[in-house]
């Protein structure tokens, strides 16, 4: 496991400045595809904002998620539906190299299989069989978790598979999401978190605390996690 490299900047929209430039910065040092997934929820929508602006090589993305809602992609609640409206539908990247998932509560074992396929597709894969990601962007809950990865949910305990159906038992209701092998076979996990309401989590956080499912990450590559002053109980 890396040691996570925390950073704290003074409120949530330098943490996306900061995040835009270092991923425009990796975009534009990269030469070949670059596989990204995308996280939902508030400091990341600024990210994306951000990047909209840019002129970057869209063309060298694929975009994934690292977890959905079983919503329909037009619902203000869908993951895929902010990424689009904030970033997705305002940059030219290739429309079959963005990777959307589309659960549905009735087949959502079979979307999560069928995730699964998607990023066998497309996806580089390392020795053990996971998908490499150049880069997984990631939120923390004032619960601690990240992703679809809840407390007391199952997924906590998946070991063999990429992409589950996760059930999140306090909101009663289904998500997709990676699991933790996913994520942490990534060359890049960023974690943002923003806000006094996740000052409880970050503390978690920093403690190593199990129950918070953030605090169970262990990714291989570089790991950094971005804060502003209040979600790093500074004020």
């Amino acid at each position: 496991m890396t040691q996570p490299q925390w950073r704290t900047e003074t409120d949530a929209e330098a943490v996306a400045a900061t995040a835009a430039a270092d991923l425009a910065q990796l975009l534009e040092g990269s030469d070949g595809p670059f596989h990204l997934a995308l996280a939902g929820g508030r400091t990341p929508e600024r990210l994306y904002r951000r990047l909209a602006g840019m002129d970057l090589p869209w063309n060298r993305l694929h975009i994934w998620f690292g977890d959905e809602r079983a919503v329909p992609p037009d619902d203000p609640d869908s993951n895929e539906c902010m990424s689009r409206e904030a970033l997705l539908d305002h940059v030219p990247i290739p429309p079959g190299q963005v990777h959307p998932m589309r659960p549905a509560v009735t087949t959502i074992r079979h979307d999560a299989a069928a995730y699964r396929r998607e990023l066998s597709r497309w996806a580089p894969r390392d020795t053990a069989g996971w998908p490499i990601f150049d880069l997984v962007l990631l939120g923390l809950g004032a619960d601690g978790h990240t992703a679809s990865l809840f407390p007391g949910s199952c997924a906590l305990h998946e070991a063999h598979r990429s992409v589950v159906a996760n059930y999140a038992p306090k909101l009663r209701a289904w998500r997709l999401t990676l699991t933790y092998p996913a994520i942490n076979a990534a060359r890049r996990v960023w974690l943002l978190a923003t806000g006094a309401e996740k000052a409880g989590a970050v503390a978690r956080l920093r403690s190593g605390d199990a129950s918070a499912p953030a605090a169970r990450l262990a990714p291989a590559g570089e790991y950094r996690i971005l804060l502003d002053r209040a979600a790093a109980g500074e004020g």
